[in-house]
């Protein structure tokens, strides 16, 4: 293994450290969406029991101790409750995007990862038979054999590396932004079950009083 290391030379290094970053971003990425799923139902049912009581700060409270992106849009419609229906539309819109950094963060730099290290790969490659054909060129049909692996096994090796590093990153990269598409249309669908949420219920509150 270190033989390899050694023979891919400083573009395998290269391509070895976009894999340590890859996976510390997909590692944080799944953390981070496990840190934030949250029973969607359950919640809106917590919540709405609360406001057609009238307990506002309790509908707050639930918000805070459940946190996601849909739990950040209800307490932001709660805490405009008061407002006319267009200006809570607006308020719960601007939260919403307010949350796609966070959903999006360092995806970017996944997918910059996805598309460099094959790229990188592909260098090696070029870098590695130019070393062949340079001692070829120089030396002739008697060549140091030894001399001449040694270029070849940098081409295949980083090209094996590249490859090796690019497919899961395109993997994770696609599934990592397909959950946030997805949860981006669930947020934008879910404003108008906020507003007829908090609305209603501040108007039973009203009736009660």
């Amino acid at each position: 293994m270190i033989n390899m290391l050694i023979k891919g030379g400083p573009i395998l290094w290269s391509i070895i450290l976009l894999a340590f970053v890859g996976t510390a971003i997909v590692i944080e990425r799944l953390l981070y969406f496990r840190k934030i799923r949250v029973d969607e139902e359950k919640l809106f049912l917590r919540i709405k029991s609360s406001l057609e009581k009238g307990h506002f700060d309790e509908a707050l409270y639930i918000c805070d101790t459940n946190y996601s992106p849909l739990s950040a849009l209800i307490k932001v419609g709660i805490e405009h409750r008061n407002h006319p229906e267009h200006i809570q539309r607006e308020v719960i819109k601007d939260a919403a995007n307010q949350e796609i950094p966070q959903l999006e963060k360092n995806l970017s730099g996944l997918g910059t990862i996805a598309h460099i290290a094959p790229l990188l790969g592909l260098l090696g490659t070029v870098t590695g038979t130019m070393k062949s054909f340079g001692i070829l060129g120089q030396f002739g049909a008697v060549a140091d054999p030894a001399q001449l692996a040694k270029g070849i096994s940098e081409a295949l090796i980083t090209t094996v590396g590249g490859i090796l590093v690019a497919v899961p990153a395109v993997i994770f990269y696609n599934y990592l932004v397909s959950k946030v598409n997805l949860m981006l249309i669930k947020m934008e669908n879910q404003v108008n079950a906020l507003i007829l949420m908090i609305n209603s219920s501040k108007n039973n509150g009203s009736k009660q009083q």
